[in-house]
């Protein structure tokens, strides 16, 4: 059993920042299998970020390229998000999950989906 427990988030202006944490906790996973998606209320789950399943390489939404940085410690079981130069239409629940396929910008290829940190940005 996987249990991925998240923090950070909140409000912030337009062009802030914001960070985000994801720890694993329960069976040992590698970090490199942990991923971030956010929601919209009344959306579909949207990728945001994670590595690639060959080369552990951070990949990301074309939304958030150059702004977004998907980082890991192993050591701390820990995962980050940090986000820059936040838009109004970053404003979304932010989940981090963990890969269970050799794909990466599916919600269907993550599981053990974290609790959701709210993430709003005024402008």
């Amino acid at each position: 059993q996987v249990h991925l427990a998240q923090s950070g988030g909140g409000l912030v202006q337009a062009g802030g920042s914001l960070k985000l944490s994801c720890v694993a906790s329960g069976r040992k996973i590698s970090t490199s299998t942990m991923g971030w998606f956010r929601q919209v209320p009344g959306n579909e789950r949207e990728f945001v970020a994670a590595f690639t399943w060959i080369d552990n390489i951070p990949v990301y939404a074309d939304s958030v390229k150059g702004r977004f940085t998907i980082s890991r410690d192993n050591a701390k079981d820990t995962v980050y998000l940090q986000m820059n130069s936040l838009k109004p239409e970053d404003t979304a629940i932010y989940y981090c999950a963990r890969r269970i396929t050799t794909g990466e910008r599916q919600a269907s290829d993550f599981a053990d989906w974290g609790q959701g940190t709210q993430v709003v940005v005024s402008s």
